[in-house]
């Protein structure tokens, strides 16, 4: 049986603002992921992805409030201080490969000394000589090459950072992978090499990954499973198999996410999400949604892996 690296279970958020008022960014959140395994957290932007991977590293500003379990093994992530994140986990059990990793390197240094330097916070290696040779080889098993080593980050093509921070992802050996949206501002070239080097990252080392992105292309290409996000709230898990092949996606929101992709129907959603600030009582998609009834003013429950009054079934969505 595989094992779960990560189980989350009614993780929230909430932002408190000024006047008091509460903004819940990520709303009764429920999903694992396995070794050997990559789900795909997809959704439009503003849905809360980013805010759930900040909840999980502990990353998340002052004003947040947090609720439910995120267990990496026996530790509680929602639980653990600052030092235990800061020491036994960003980095040693969670590996983060940021969005935008240009802008989170650090500038006026050289790739080899920032990737020296984590080698000698997260691992055993001693030695200039052993610690240089480290460097080189975890540049290789991201495939930065070893003749850009020495070369500041504004000196690198966007995917070459894109390989540098995942280098950097790379040095601790951790079991959980998490990207956030690790092909924005790729070339199409450079989405399916990236996403082909996280998925062997993963196969080779048994580990897990959770991939947060908006590109459904990409999550077509890697994921093992996908968690569709709307408003704050996982409306529909699947195999990513079945979501992406004929048995298509059972939310309407998910349906509608595939069909506004230029190779398919392109039909885009009408209408905007709603503000987090001011969400619906009852289905947060109904506004937006062709097979809305009354009964979508009360608000769903996940019943066999979606979140809806009125699901798809696999006659519908061939039909």
């Amino acid at each position: 049986m595989t094992a779960t690296v990560l189980s989350v279970r009614g993780l929230s958020v909430r932002f408190l603002m000024p006047g008091g008022r509460r903004v819940a960014a990520v709303t009764d959140a429920h999903f694992d992921v396995a070794a050997g395994e990559c789900l795909a957290l997809i959704g439009e932007s503003g849905c809360g992805k980013s805010v759930l991977a900040s909840a999980l590293l502990g990353l998340l500003p002052a004003n947040a409030q947090t609720a439910g379990e995120a267990r990496l093994g026996d530790l509680d992530l929602l639980a653990a201080d600052e030092r235990t994140l800061a020491r036994t986990v960003r980095g040693r059990r969670i590996g983060l490969i940021p969005q935008s990793p240009a802008a989170h390197l650090t500038p006026v240094r050289t790739i080899r000394s920032q990737l020296e330097e984590t080698i000698g916070e997260l691992t055993g290696v001693r030695g200039r000589a052993a610690v240089r040779g480290a460097a080189e080889a975890v540049a290789g098993r991201a495939a930065f090459p070893a003749d850009h080593l020495d070369r500041h980050p504004h000196q690198l093509s966007g995917g070459l950072a894109q390989r540098a921070a995942t280098a950097l992802a790379l040095v601790g050996d951790a079991p959980l992978l998490l990207a956030d949206e690790p092909t924005t501002g790729l070339d199409r070239d450079l989405v399916d090499h990236t996403v082909d080097e996280l998925r062997r990252h993963v196969d080779e080392a048994d580990r897990a990954l959770l991939m947060i992105t908006h590109d459904l292309v990409a999550a077509e290409r890697i994921a093992d499973r996908v968690a569709v996000m709307y408003a704050g709230r996982i409306v529909e898990l699947a195999d990513a198999d079945a979501f992406f092949g004929t048995h298509g996606p059972r939310h309407p929101y998910s349906r509608g996410l595939l069909q506004a992709l230029p190779d398919r129907a392109f039909t885009p959603i009408p209408g905007l999400p709603p503000e987090l600030g001011d969400l619906p009582g009852g289905c947060a998609f109904a506004a937006r949604c062709d097979r809305a009834t009354e009964a979508c003013a009360d608000r769903p429950r996940m019943a066999a892996a979606v979140a809806c009054h009125h699901p798809y079934v696999p006659e519908d969505i061939r039909a």
